[in-house]
């Protein structure tokens, strides 16, 4: 499928069917993420993947919703901070790098036909809990990841010339 059709065909998917995710497409989802272009090439991200079977009670916690915890796996994008780029001015690239990264994992995915839903609405303390993250690991996105068991609905977005400036 050619990039304009992906983009076109992703959509945020809030109901999975129970099948497993292969192995070998899971695998081509995280080395999407591993090749997704970072700052000075810093890879200042981690990736934590979740079963939710039998981790539900605990991911609710991090993210209340039931279609959340119904995908097989859960997929949380966490920043390093300390290992990223950082502009003269102090910025840092570390979120905007997990959020590429997510980009990566999103796309991938719908690329393989399997569904995903970034969530950046999730309990950030419950989330540090939960995945056991070590101080200095900031968890910047979740996405649910799974076979879709609904439809996409027509997307709504602003027009170009609302959002460009040439």
């Amino acid at each position: 499928m050619d990039f304009s059709e992906l983009v076109k065909k992703r959509y945020s998917v809030r109901a999975y069917k129970p099948d497993p995710v292969e192995d070998d497409k899971l695998a081509t989802i995280l080395e999407a993420a591993r090749l997704a272009p970072t700052a000075a090439n810093r890879q200042a991200f981690r990736i934590i993947v979740v079963r939710t079977k039998g981790r539900e009670e605990d991911l609710r916690r991090v993210y209340g919703r039931d279609w959340f915890v119904r995908a097989p796996l859960v997929i949380a994008v966490c920043a390093v901070p300390g290992e990223a780029w950082v502009r003269r001015d102090g910025w840092s690239a570390a979120e905007t790098d997990a959020t590429i990264v997510t980009t990566h994992i999103i796309l991938a995915a719908a690329d393989l036909g399997l569904g995903t839903c970034w969530i950046a609405n999730f309990d950030p303390a419950a989330a540090r809990e939960v995945l056991g993250l070590s101080e200095g690991v900031v968890p910047v996105a979740f996405t649910p990841l799974g076979y879709p068991a609904d439809a996409p609905q027509p997307k709504k977005r602003k027009p170009v010339a609302g959002l460009v400036r040439l």
